[in-house]
């Protein structure tokens, strides 16, 4: 097999703005695998949070050897990569899978056994004064979607007043993300103001900074479910989530991939735990990897593409609220433009 990958920037139609800091673009990692002629793809999105970035994930990339030259052979090629830079590992995974896809004709939710229906995506309602997030609120209700997840860790005392200024306007279901933003004493006020009937926010997203000592008592005493992200990477993470939440938030970038995903989806729910779905600012490749696991989830929340200015990767489809995964081979989109393969980057070229 033949692999090569390249940098590209992903331009967003709107600043996005979370606790940590904003962006206007995201840098991204595009891989392709190739095999008797039949080429695969798949997306990086490193995590900055986590030290990895385009670069790095390109230099990890440099040094991969694929174990074997059968895509099929998904152990053995696993075995064979080295540690860590999971976003870049999460490409790779999703170009064998798109190649495995395209060489049998059968979408990825197919050879998983999984079903092509998911609960509807949420929209991300980034952080901004309350009004502002209200007016950007009103802007998409014509959208379809249904589901709102709002960014709150202002660091002002107003995100009880940020969800207020939401719920005014809409009555869709609404669930929050403080991005580690809380201490313990800040999240026992604000949650039990933002699960009072007159809000009903469904789940609150890594209130409190991850490893906190003061998670397994929020569990305890919340009475809005806690969903934990920053918590939760790979699964050896989710056995001890289970005594800090009530569900964790998988995203393919910091797991390495669909097939750990789909292990960690198992034995969360084994442990009792909820399960939801992310990802981060993505073009369709990205989300569609994303949406072909997407039927195991409670909550979606695959919106990365929908984010961008332009997306160079159509064929996630969002109807009536849901990312639905092409019944095309393999993941099922394609590029929009010329062919990654040949195209002038800083990147890996075909080995």
């Amino acid at each position: 097999m033949e692999i090569a990958a390249r940098k590209v920037t992903l331009r967003l139609a709107e600043t996005f703005t979370i606790s940590r800091g904003s962006e206007d673009e995201a840098e991204v990692v595009q891989v392709e695998v190739s095999h008797a002629g039949t080429t695969g793809y798949g997306e990086a999105a490193p995590i900055a949070r986590y030290d990895e970035s385009a670069d790095s994930a390109l230099a990890w990339l440099k040094r991969l050897e694929l174990g074997a030259d059968d895509p099929f052979a998904l152990d053995e090629i696993e075995d064979a990569l080295p540690p860590g830079e999971h976003a870049a590992r999460a490409a790779v995974d999703a170009a064998l899978h798109d190649l495995q896809g395209k060489l049998t004709g059968l979408p990825v939710y197919r050879l998983l056994g999984l079903r092509q229906l998911a609960p509807p995506t949420s929209w991300t309602i980034w952080l901004g004064d309350p009004d502002d997030m209200a007016r950007r609120t009103e802007r998409i209700l014509g959208r379809g979607f249904k589901r709102l997840k709002l960014k709150l860790g202002g660091f002002d005392g107003l995100d009880v007043e940020r969800v207020r200024a939401v719920r005014a306007v809409t009555d869709l279901p609404l669930m929050c993300d403080a991005n580690e933003a809380w201490s313990l004493d800040e999240a026992l006020e604000i949650i039990p103001q933002l699960g009072a009937p007159e809000i009903g926010l469904e789940y609150c997203e890594q209130p409190l900074k991850a490893a906190d000592a003061g998670g397994p008592a929020l569990e305890e005493r919340s009475g809005v479910p806690i969903y934990v992200d920053e918590d939760c990477h790979t699964l050896p993470d989710v056995a001890a989530c289970a005594e800090r939440a009530h569900g964790i938030n998988i995203k393919l970038a910091k797991s390495g991939g669909i097939r750990e995903a789909v292990r960690m989806a198992h034995a969360a729910r084994a442990l009792g735990l909820g399960l939801m779905l992310g990802c981060m600012v993505e073009s369709g490749l990205g989300i569609a990897a994303g949406a072909q696991i997407a039927s195991l989830m409670d909550h979606v929340d695959l919106d990365g593409n929908l984010l961008l200015a332009d997306d160079p990767w159509p064929g996630v489809d969002f109807v009536d609220g849901v990312q639905r995964p092409s019944s095309r081979p393999g993941l099922g989109v394609e590029m929009h433009g010329a062919e990654m393969h040949g195209v002038e980057t800083q990147g890996v070229p075909a080995a």
